[in-house]
């Protein structure tokens, strides 16, 4: 149940009681709360804030940033910790499990390490995201649901004032970018299911930001136009300096066939015109497909960082 799953009740000014970290019920509702335009809001910043930037680029990386990419290397190190188990079944590795049940009981030990000390009391609301955001133990599964977890998890640490708006460019390429190589070897390890996939018809299995930031990277490059990404040559070249084409990497590795059969939604995307309209077009696809449809957003905590309230402002 969800019980097991919300921060312990911690009584501070800065905390919620445990009652009030609640999940999405009513979509209209969620639509119009504060936590959505927040959530939004920040996708949207990093959105204009990595445009037309490579990924190799010069950036600013705080203290809290290096924190940050050390937490994502400790849960890369304990998967090398936690090898697969042998089962019957080749998908979802119930070693997962395992590898999972350290994140529970650490989370708020590695939220600790990342915050500074007067902020300490949000850190068990801060670490109720970043546990939704590796996947599901039960089903063994991953998707957008648990990527918007992490985002969350970012946009909460800005809310509290850790992370800045100078911090923009390595929340994505330095943070979010590990994020992804360790949920590539989650999956690739676990052998996870991808969570509620629409098949043929979602964008990716796993993923949906680094496409929005990654097409973001693109706009105004000189050469390389949406048609590009579908050709192995130019993705083997240029794919460490864009966010997008690692995606389009990872996907032709881990699926067989032809490309506009496994992945016939960014088929139909590389015959749009300029890399603006695929941004444009992602990020409305982005809000229709995953954050108002209810499987991906059922299991979203609200709290005091992003309150259910209707906006105020």
């Amino acid at each position: 149940g969800a019980s097991e799953e919300v921060a312990p009740p911690v009584q501070q000014s800065f905390m919620v009681p445990r009652k009030e970290i609640n999940m999405v019920s009513d979509m209209a509702k969620w639509k119009r709360s504060q936590a959505y335009a927040d959530y939004m809001g920040f996708i949207l910043t990093l959105n204009e804030g990595v445009r037309g930037k490579k990924l190799t680029c010069e950036y600013k990386v705080s203290e809290p940033i290096e924190k940050l990419v050390a937490l994502l290397n400790t849960l890369d190190r304990w998967i090398d910790e936690t090898p697969p188990v042998d089962q019957p079944s080749r998908f979802g590795n119930k070693a997962f499990r395992t590898w999972y049940a350290k994140l529970d009981q650490e989370a708020e030990k590695l939220v600790s390490a990342v915050i500074p000390k007067h902020l300490a009391d949000a850190a068990p609301e801060v670490a109720v995201y970043l546990k939704e955001s590796v996947g599901n133990s039960t089903r063994i599964d991953y998707g957008t649901g648990h990527e918007a977890a992490f985002a969350a998890f970012l946009c909460c640490l800005c809310k509290i004032g850790v992370l800045r708006v100078d911090d923009q460019m390595a929340i994505v390429f330095k943070v979010f970018n590990r994020y992804l190589e360790v949920m590539r070897k989650l999956q690739k390890t676990y052998r996870m299911e991808p969570a509620g996939s629409q098949g043929v018809w979602g964008l990716d299995d796993f993923q949906f930001l680094p496409f929005i930031w990654g097409s973001s990277q693109l706009i105004d490059h000189p050469s390389l136009e949406p048609r590009h990404f579908v050709d192995e040559k130019v993705v083997n070249e240029n794919h460490k300096d864009f966010m997008f084409l690692e995606c389009i990497l990872f996907i032709t590795e881990m699926k067989t066939g032809p490309f506009a059969e496994h992945s016939n939604q960014l088929w139909n995307i590389s015959a749009v015109p300029s890399w603006s309209k695929v941004n444009q077009g992602l990020i409305r696809m982005y809000k229709a497909e995953c954050l108002e449809k209810f499987p991906v957003i059922q299991h979203f905590k609200f709290g005091s960082l992003l309150p259910i309230q209707p906006v105020t402002s």
